[in-house]
């Protein structure tokens, strides 16, 4: 019986690998990283999309978003079934499920249907993550646990970037459907790999899943992040949008409920009682709400305002990932050693929110110097921020509920992924459409042009230069707003750990 972190029930016996412990930890690395790069791969190929369907903005918001939701909604059911139903099973399925959704998708030509494929992809993705993480804390022996979850968690960071690149790389010589073609590649990889090199593990006491608490929430993040994108255009004061949040924030409160009756809960909602777990939570939502938000702004900007290629585009964000690294695995344990995790959390969210605050400068002429400066300060200020509040996460609960912590720490990644699109993607879609000035222009091509740049530009190239000045409008505020949204998160992490050992300047980790 398996935590999902390291904590495994000494009576159960670890499964012995034929291939080695070696082959199973670079397979299921490999599946971890197929599903994860798929996060932000496929928003380099926004704007190539767009032009060749026609998306609107909502629609490309939808198409990233569709993949985040369901994946962040089903993560801790997946975890469940695998445990309950064995994670090599439970792998296999998600990688086809994956796998096959992917090649359906690279024969579809219209925006409806990639939401509904991308879609399809997060429920693979779900099967796939938590498989990978409690197959590597089963399998392998307590002396080798450590290094091997290490290894995983650093695939974990870095296959997004690699994802983008990659990507980039791709559509260079291709179109967005070969995005969809490297899934495939990956995931039939990965599949082959598993059969031959995995071993089957379960958890012999697993309780059955909570298949109604599972529903509820998804329904109740849907709910919110369906009204949230669709604002733009339904109006943000409309009975449609505030109903929608209104049965969002219902149906979210009905499975806290739920979960506190239930004997067998996907999540101990009384745990977020306990200071520590609930403020890293939180700051970890928003931290990769503003993260992700930014990835997908920034990069239709790059490409559609400034004329970059694909991989041209991608690579220009590199230095957010030089930042990050050297911060979080050096500069963050140091200052959560002297000031403690809040204050070092704190401070991290703080820079963030200030490269924010710089890259919200950003118009049709800025050099790359100012890019540059605010993705470094950005990726310094996100693993300042990530470390100590993923730290304190699991740090906060017993050994026998690190599982649950290091659910928590992917719910609130995906989560705030997409959280962080539907709400900056909304922000700039609702300013483009009011600062897009179109006096003269036929009523039917006005409305294409409003629904995005990319639309704009692909029906009359003479709207362009109007189209993309409200773009970076939208931009701008978009991402202030994503500043304040850390700020937020930075007073909040400091007013839950008041009075907490850990957040107190000098005593904690």
């Amino acid at each position: 019986m398996t935590t999902g972190t390291g904590a495994r029930d000494p009576r159960v016996a670890a499964p012995t690998p034929r291939h080695g412990h070696g082959a199973v930890l670079a397979t299921t690395c490999l599946a971890l990283a197929t599903v994860v790069a798929a996060t932000a791969s496929l928003n380099v190929a926004l704007p190539s999309i767009a032009a060749e369907t026609r998306a609107s903005q909502t629609q490309l918001s939808w198409i990233v978003d569709a993949y985040a939701l369901t994946f962040a909604a089903l993560l801790l059911a997946g975890g469940a079934i695998g445990d309950r139903a064995g994670r090599r099973r439970v792998l296999v399925a998600g990688l086809l499920v994956f796998g096959t959704g992917s090649a359906v998708a690279m024969t579809v030509d219209s925006a409806p249907a990639l939401i509904a494929l991308r879609a399809v992809l997060g429920l693979g993705a779900a099967l796939v993550m938590p498989a990978t993480l409690a197959t590597v804390t089963t399998i392998f022996p307590a002396a080798q646990r450590a290094k091997a979850v290490g290894t995983w968690a650093g695939v974990a960071g870095a296959s997004a970037v690699v994802g983008l690149l990659a990507s980039g790389l791709v559509l260079e010589h291709w179109s967005w459907r070969g995005v969809f073609g490297v899934n495939v590649a990956l995931a039939a990889i990965a599949l082959v790999a598993t059969l031959r090199v995995v071993p089957e593990s379960a958890d012999p006491d697993a309780p059955r899943v909570d298949v109604l608490g599972a529903l509820v929430s998804a329904a109740g993040l849907a709910a919110l992040v369906y009204s949230i994108i669709e604002a733009p255009t339904a109006g943000w004061w409309t009975a449609r949008t505030l109903g929608g949040l209104a049965a969002g924030a219902v149906l979210l409160a009905l499975f806290a409920v739920w979960e506190t009756r239930t004997a067998t809960p996907l999540l101990d909602v009384r745990l977020f009682g306990v200071p520590a777990f609930g403020a890293g939570v939180l700051s970890l939502t928003l931290q990769f709400a503003a993260f992700f938000g930014f990835v997908f702004l920034v990069l239709q900007y790059l490409q559609l305002v400034l004329g970059n290629s694909p991989l041209v585009a991608a690579a220009s964000l590199v230095p957010m990932a030089l930042g990050m690294m050297p911060s979080a695995r050096l500069v963050a344990p140091r200052l959560a050693d002297r000031f403690g995790t809040a204050h070092a959390s704190a401070a991290g969210l703080v820079l963030a929110a200030a490269a924010l605050g710089l890259l919200s400068r950003l118009d049709e002429r800025s050099p790359y110097w100012l890019l540059l400066g605010g993705l470094v300060a950005l990726g310094a200020g996100m693993g300042l921020a990530m470390t100590p509040a993923t730290a304190a996460v699991t740090d906060a609960l017993p050994a026998d509920k690190q599982g649950v912590g290091s659910a928590m720490n992917d719910v609130a990644r995906e989560l705030g992924g997409a959280l962080g699109i539907a709400v900056l993607g909304s922000i700039l879609l609702s300013l483009y459409r009011g600062h897009l000035p179109l006096p003269g222009v036929p009523h039917r091509v006005a409305e294409h042009a409003r629904e995005s740049l990319a639309v704009a530009r692909a029906i009359d190239p003479s709207l362009a230069g109007r189209a993309q000045a409200a773009f970076v409008d939208g931009m701008q505020v978009a991402l202030a707003t994503a500043a304040g949204m850390l700020l937020l998160a930075a007073c909040a992490v400091i007013v839950l750990r008041r009075g907490d050992r850990d957040g107190a300047p000098g005593a904690g980790r």
